[in-house]
């Protein structure tokens, strides 16, 4: 009757070895089991979320370059607008507390943020 041979891959630095099936699985059988132990471990409960800091805003003049405003709040930065003839005369920032720098509104924002300003005449 045929053997049925395998390929022996737990040698020591010496590469792989066909042996007999029936030479691995004693070998298997002798080979004891390792103990496994499992820990219960609580899980820390997380911190609880933080509020999200007030937004500051910057507001600069697009035609003289000059800095309307620094490191105002909403409020502030919507009664500066009021000042200014069109939403693209300005630019507008917002302050990014994560990444500590200044980022451009974008159109869409800017006019957002340039619908709650009361002109003059109002």
């Amino acid at each position: 009757m045929a053997k049925t041979w395998v390929l022996e891959t737990e040698t020591k630095g010496t590469g792989a070895r066909v042996v007999p099936l029936e030479a691995a699985l004693q070998r298997a059988r002798k080979e004891p089991e390792l103990a496994t132990v499992r820990l219960n471990r609580r899980r820390p409960a997380p911190p609880p979320p933080q509020p999200p800091p007030p937004l500051r805003f910057k507001l600069v003049d697009v035609m003289s370059a000059q800095v309307l405003g620094e490191d105002v709040d909403a409020q502030a930065a919507v009664e500066l607008l009021g000042e200014v003839g069109s939403v693209l005369d300005a630019r507008v920032y917002v302050w990014m507390p994560y990444t500590r720098r200044w980022r451009l509104l974008t159109l869409d924002e800017q006019k957002a943020l340039w619908g709650f300003r009361k002109t003059p005449e109002d």
